[in-house]
């Protein structure tokens, strides 16, 4: 299957985290890794202000967005708003079980009804010539067994998607917190790997617990791409690692002093824009993992940044800390 895009390697959409100033990061590390939004819903693009929710820079192209919704007129209208904006993909959310997701009738809950994702797959798809994707659990609650998970799939393919983001674990919709349904229900690689031999002209990519070169080197011997949150949050240069390791072509940075200096230039350029300094360095906190002197460099940015949140300078000093980078 061709769609113009490389999902061989993706950064999961994260609420809170995957920003515009942390895709343009993740961007200078890998022109090749496919970026996603924070989960958007479609009442903030359509009754609040589209530019803060939808605005992004042209260097981070390609980027995904990814919705939250369950009214398939809404999620088409934001769909052509998204594709005119420049937008790669468009994918839904069928996965996030917070409280907050649940009570607007959006995100895991929604396994529950596939044949209401799959409206809302048709209604967005026939709204725009971008690929619409769909990013679910293997299921909720005590509805998780392998032939559900797969009677889903089936559904929601006939109405003619092509490409599923799986993220290997149940949501459990009482009892636990988003967090928590991160780590506390096990993961089930097998039921991913099954969907895809028994349905080999889907593409599948595979989420949830991936945190090393070796475990992704593994899962794309059943699998056609990964896509990894938090331990690229943790340690960004994963990215980098995984890139050259899956061949994905040039593109690639260097090293991360040549990163830190491009985005340093667009802290200043951000900075001058009114953006406070304590925000943008986030990103960049887990630059130097597994280095000496990490702690103490992440230490002096979340010190320093709040206290200079116009001074560029404090990421140039607080590289000073960091040893022997490889």
């Amino acid at each position: 299957m061709n769609t113009g895009l490389d999902r061989r390697l993706s950064v999961a959409p994260m609420l809170d985290w995957t920003d515009r100033h942390c895709r343009y990061f993740h961007r200078l590390i890998s022109s090749k890794v496919l970026l996603y939004t924070e989960m958007v819903t479609t009442p903030a693009i359509l009754r609040g202000d589209e530019e803060k929710h939808l605005g992004f820079s042209p260097e981070e192209h390609p980027v995904a967005l990814q919705l939250g919704g369950s009214d398939a007129e809404a999620l088409a209208a934001c769909a052509r708003i998204a594709a005119d904006r420049g937008y790669a993909e468009i994918n839904l959310n069928v996965g996030c079980p917070s409280d907050r997701v649940q009570k607007g009738r959006f995100g895991a809950c929604l396994m529950k009804e596939p044949e209401l994702v799959a409206r809302c797959f048709e209604a967005m798809q026939s709204a725009v010539d971008i690929p619409v994707t769909i990013k679910s659990r293997i299921g909720v609650d005590d509805d998780d067994s392998y032939e559900s998970f797969a009677a889903f799939i089936e559904t929601v393919k006939a109405a003619g998607c092509q490409t599923f983001i799986v993220h290997a674990r149940k949501a459990l919709l009482q009892g636990l917190s988003p967090k928590q349904n991160r780590t506390v229900p096990p993961l089930k690689y097998h039921y991913v790997h099954d969907l895809k031999a028994a349905h080999p002209d889907l593409e599948i990519i595979l989420n949830g617990g991936l945190e090393s070169v070796d475990m992704v080197q593994q899962q794309m011997q059943h699998i056609d791409g990964v896509m990894i949150g938090r331990a690229f949050w943790n340690a960004p240069w994963l990215i980098h690692d995984i890139h050259q390791h899956l061949e994905l072509g040039t593109g690639c940075a260097k090293n991360r002093d040549e990163v830190l200096l491009a985005y340093t230039d667009y802290c200043a350029q951000m900075v001058g824009q009114g953006l406070s300094l304590h925000w943008l360095i986030r990103p960049i906190l887990g630059l130097f993992h597994g280095f000496p002197g990490n702690k103490k460099w992440k230490s002096h940015l979340v010190t320093e940044a709040p206290r200079n949140p116009t001074d560029v300078g404090v990421i140039t000093a607080a590289r000073e800390w960091v040893k022997d980078v490889s």
